[in-house]
């Protein structure tokens, strides 16, 4: 690779990500009503050492704090969610929280006013505990109440944002909130629920796109999509025919559950379905516990203006055959993904370190969707035990990945617009707490001003944005 193609796209997105509940604190301040995420928290045995969001980064005091960090990384966008029990305290426009308008107001002006440019998440895994009662995002209902949130924000901040994110990560909501039962709200109804809940987002983000493109698009000529999360899969064994099929499911369930509807076909993917519906019925439900699309229903195919990604990792897959009477998403998969002994981990055990899966989902990403334009909405490295503000192995991480990126743009014509690092702060990581560390910056949750201190990889981080890429390196 040249001097000349290590260097990004003028334009490109330099971001640093975060979400709401995971930082902003101030879980019952100024009006704000409850989240599932504030009911499950505070229940006990659910989190790691019982931690909570309650506080957090106290983002919502320390605005000016995370803009600071913000300028000192150099992030021309960043990414952040709306809160929606803090601007509709019981999920519906008949109350208006203004004061919760007024500091996403703050939020958007200020990122403005410093040449930063908001990238903006409606749902981030913290729906109003009052939908919750009402069944959640297991009710039909849902996709209506999402769509008037989707309205009320667009109408309200959407002369100045102009890039939207309605969903992100539908696939953990459903799977680790109603399915495994280790997300809010806590459910755990195997090999229904998830799909359902599933449906039922796909359904919510369709409405919300075709309001924004009818009603908003026109005028404010803004950018919709959904961020999904996907491994990268490979079999374990290339040359066994199984390994190859088991591999395919497995790419079916997680990249394809989502991004076929939306990019390829309008439905899920042919073997979701042929495995779900016969499944179903040797075990004597009487119709599928994969839903199908209604034509009475706004289409979901092509309610995407780019595909966002949020990628961590990659697994080797083999076949996998739990018992056919118990249904389960894993077990209707039949595939399994395993680490690959030669891959580092990093802090968690499910985070193995593979640049290049990264490289090989966004040239998968263009062959199969179309050649869509792409934002890596979410990527990164995460910290356990002591504190390690110099963190060698996170700043290599940062290159290598991003060396990848630039193949992917240069060498495989994958059509990238930016990247986003999680997270711009150590935060609350959802049942793991305060115990796992992704942040360019530490946030000394110990300090009564939760100090912000850059890691070295933030320095990295910066420096890479600041050349654009590696203009010195001279890869072959």
């Amino acid at each position: 690779m040249s001097i000349k193609e290590n260097v990004f796209p003028s334009d490109f997105a330099w971001g640093a990500a975060t979400a709401a509940y995971q930082i902003e604190g101030a879980w019952n301040a100024d009006g704000k009503g409850p989240s599932i995420w504030d009911t499950f928290c505070h229940g006990k045995g659910r989190v790691y050492e019982n931690q909570n969001g309650d506080v957090a980064c106290n983002s919502y005091e320390l605005w000016e704090e995370d803009l600071r960090c913000i300028k000192q990384l150099g992030l021309t966008h960043y990414r952040f969610s709306l809160s929606w029990s803090r601007l509709l305290p019981d999920g519906t426009t008949g109350h208006i929280n203004q004061k919760g308008v007024s500091y996403y107001n703050r939020v958007i002006n200020d990122l403005l006013a410093s040449n930063v440019t908001p990238m903006v998440t409606l749902y981030h895994f913290d729906l109003p505990q009052a939908l919750q009662d009402q069944g959640g995002w297991t009710s039909a209902h849902i996709a209506d109440a999402f769509n008037s949130y989707a309205v009320f924000c667009f109408g309200t901040f959407g002369d100045r944002v102009k890039l939207w994110l309605t969903l992100n990560e539908p696939a953990v909501c459903a799977k680790l909130g109603h399915e495994d039962g280790l997300h809010a709200p806590g459910l755990r109804d195997p090999g229904a629920a998830a799909y359902l809940v599933g449906h039922n987002m796909l359904r919510a983000h369709a409405k919300a796109w075709h309001s924004y493109h009818a009603l908003f698009r026109p005028e404010q000529r803004g950018l919709v999509s959904l961020a999904l999360s996907s491994d990268w899969a490979e079999p374990l064994d290339p040359g066994s025919p199984q390994d190859a099929a088991a591999k395919e499911r497995y790419m079916a369930f997680t990249f394809g559950w989502f991004a076929s509807p939306v990019f390829m076909t309008g439905d899920y993917p042919a073997v979701m379905r042929s495995r779900i519906d016969a499944r179903s019925r040797a075990q004597g439900f009487l119709s599928s516990r994969l839903p199908g699309f209604s034509e009475g229903e706004p289409s979901v195919l092509g309610t995407a203006d780019f595909f966002a990604l949020n990628y961590y990792t990659s697994r080797r897959v083999r076949p996998a055959s739990p018992p056919s009477g118990t249904p389960s998403l894993k077990s209707d998969q039949g595939a399994e993904g395993v680490l690959d002994p030669s891959w580092p981990m990093c802090g968690v055990s499910w985070l193995a370190v593979v640049p290049d899966g990264l490289r090989k989902l966004l040239k998968h990403i263009k062959d199969t969707c179309n050649n869509p334009a792409v934002y890596i909405t979410e990527n990164g490295f995460s910290q356990v035990g002591p504190v390690d503000l110099e963190d060698s192995q996170r700043c290599g991480f940062y290159r290598d990945t991003l060396l990848e990126v630039s193949k992917a743009i240069h060498e495989d014509g994958v059509d990238v617009r930016g990247y986003f690092a999680w997270s711009l702060l150590d935060n609350f990581e959802w049942s793991d707490g305060f115990s796992v560390r992704f942040g360019l910056f530490h946030v000394d949750f110990e300090h009564p001003k939760l100090t912000r201190t850059m890691y070295c990889s933030g320095g990295e981080y910066a420096k890479i944005i600041a050349r654009n890429g590696f203009p010195s390196s001279t890869q072959s």
